[in-house]
């Protein structure tokens, strides 16, 4: 090809320290691209923070923990479909160009939120309302699924040669500071109309707001130009004509893609999510974190580890992409459940005390108990193991289990007190139902005298030390986060870039990454172990670690304007 302004320079060009500036017109197109991918994180991470008020505005019908399980649902269902979002607008991208896309991707998000912001609950519209709210997640999964692919290439391709990953960093930070936005829109609306109204209505103010967002991302992204690289590829008619069959229908390129997933977006993802989203979700709903403290304390965490994904991209520039990110998911994989345990010893200290000094155990014959998972809300679970279990989930109470003979009844046991359930099968439903609130009572009264608290107690949050694991969860998310973008980028080539990279990687975040809240929480449900869900992120990452190491190559060096 022939020279292309502002296309990398060449390798002898020295690079910059970290902390050096970078000029001005790489500096637009670094602002350009990422402004607008904040806003479009902000708007896909609103639910997710929100994903327990939104359980009980749309899938009121459901049992609680069916409930919460179902709103996680429909938060991964906008992660399901960002693959197909990556095909969509990748194969776009290649075919017409990055700035066209961006405009697309970023108006049907914006729109999509704003919807949420007013649709009607499940009081108003009935079943209309949690069909209605899924099909607009999906629609925010579809258009983030063309987004980032386009970002990350686009601000690489602008990219000097041997900078690469400092530059792609700053779009690395987007997701973060979304996250970010969302979480400090959200505390200022719950301190300005108190936790009550929030919960009723104010909810709704952070996703109608963003509308705001959506004018000024709009504009930003309309002053942009199109890639030069990309450009000069298309004025020399070398642009692909079948984005999709290049990328995947030929081995050559298919093997990388299938590499790059499981060997690093995959790892990368579950890390990701486990360290933010998971661990907010684990400080919530799990040991029962205040939400405004929760937030508060995530918040400050992603304070002090964002600056690191600039870091670490721009130290893989230095020693390599492979080596940070294989680090991140080792790293991850050792400590995750050492680290959730201190959240538990530090953020709830009665709870972690409770579970100490007086475990409670289900003692259950196997065959009488129930995966206690109702999608429609219409099953009664009458087994006397159902009935102890569920007393147990609604009341948030951890628990392990014993196995009993054939036959028996199921009893739970708190410290030395034991509690024999009982079998509802064949009772009349307003006697099963009476029996239950009774047995419910009676194992309230156990769990109280064991010690066992009803929400961590404020004053007894060690916000310090909490602060201080949630801030390792995160840089642990910036080691995995801040080189990968520069990484995929330099797997493939320009005329298939934007659609083979954004495949793995929105299936590795979309999939891996997405249904990690669900799995995680639909495992602690099932098993009773509070630490259970976090075996899914640790095999995963494992995973990634060695397919990474044995089969991906370092990409640091490799020019990417062909």
């Amino acid at each position: 090809m022939a020279a292309i302004p502002n296309a990398p320079q060449p390798a002898g060009k020295p690079a910059h320290a970290f902390g050096d500036g970078i000029d001005k017109s790489h500096r637009k197109v670094i602002l350009a691209s990422s402004l607008g991918t904040v806003f479009e994180w902000y708007d896909f991470f609103l639910y997710g923070a929100l994903a327990a008020i939104i359980a009980k505005h749309f899938f009121t019908a459901l049992d609680p923990t069916s409930g919460f399980i179902f709103a996680l649902l429909a938060f991964a269902a906008g992660f399901a479909v960002r693959p197909f979002g990556a095909l969509v607008f990748g194969r776009l991208g290649d075919l017409v160009g990055r700035k066209f896309t961006f405009l697309i991707t970023i108006v049907l998000m914006g729109v999509s939120t704003f919807l949420v912001g007013i649709l009607p609950g499940y009081g108003s519209i009935g079943v209309a309302a949690p069909i209605i709210l899924i099909v607009l997640r999906m629609l925010q999964g579809l258009a983030l699924g063309g987004e980032y692919g386009g970002a990350a290439t686009y601000v690489a391709e602008h990219a000097p040669q041997g900078e690469r990953g400092l530059y792609t960093s700053f779009i690395q930070t987007t997701a973060t500071i979304g996250l970010f936005l969302s979480l400090a829109v959200i505390l200022g609306c719950r301190l300005l109309l108190g936790n009550e109204a929030f919960d009723a209505w104010g909810w709704r103010l952070p996703f109608i707001l963003s509308v705001v967002l959506l004018a000024i991302s709009v504009y930003i992204r309309t002053q942009l130009h199109e890639s030069p690289v990309f450009q000069q590829m298309k004025d020399e008619n070398k642009t692909s004509k079948a984005p999709i069959s290049e990328s995947f229908g030929n081995w050559k390129n298919g093997k990388i893609v299938l590499l790059a997933l499981i060997g690093a977006t995959a790892g990368q993802a579950v890390v990701w999510y486990a360290g933010q989203f998971y661990a907010l979700f684990f400080l919530q709903q799990t040991i029962k974190v205040d939400p405004t403290t929760a937030n508060l304390l995530i918040a400050g965490a992603l304070a002090i580890g964002t600056p690191f994904f600039i870091f670490f991209g721009w130290l893989s520039d230095k020693i390599g992409r492979k080596s940070i990110i294989m680090g991140g998911c080792l790293l991850a994989a050792l400590t995750f459940i050492p680290i959730f345990k201190g959240l538990t010893h530090y953020a709830n200290p009665a709870l972690d005390a409770a579970i100490a000094t007086s475990p409670v155990v289900v003692s259950a014959d196997p065959d009488n108990c129930n995966v206690m998972f109702d999608p429609v809300g219409k099953t009664v679970f009458t087994n006397s193991c159902d009935v102890a279990k569920g007393a147990l989930t609604k009341a948030g109470v951890p628990y392990s289990n014993a196995e009993m003979p054939t036959g028996a009844i199921a009893e739970v046991r708190v410290g030395d007190v034991v509690l024999p359930a009982f079998d509802g099968a064949g009772l009349p439903a307003a006697e099963f139902k009476a029996r239950s609130e009774a047995y419910a009572a009676s194992l309230k009264t156990a769990l109280v005298a064991a010690g066992y608290p009803a929400a961590a107690d404020p004053a007894a949050v060690n916000e310090p030390m909490v602060l201080l694991l949630l801030t390792i969860l995160v840089l642990y998310v910036t080691m995995v986060y801040g080189p990968i973008a520069a990484w995929l980028v330099e797997m493939f080539p320009t005329r298939i870039r934007y659609t083979s990279m954004s495949l793995p990687y929105h299936i590795g975040n979309g999939w891996f990454g997405g249904f990690l809240p669900t799995t995680a929480f639909a495992l602690v449900a099932f098993t009773g172990n509070i630490y259970s869900g976090l075996w899914y992120p640790i095999a995963i990452a494992a995973l990634s670690l060695v397919i990474g190491t044995l089969f991906l190559r370092e990409t640091k060096d490799v020019p990417i304007d062909e």
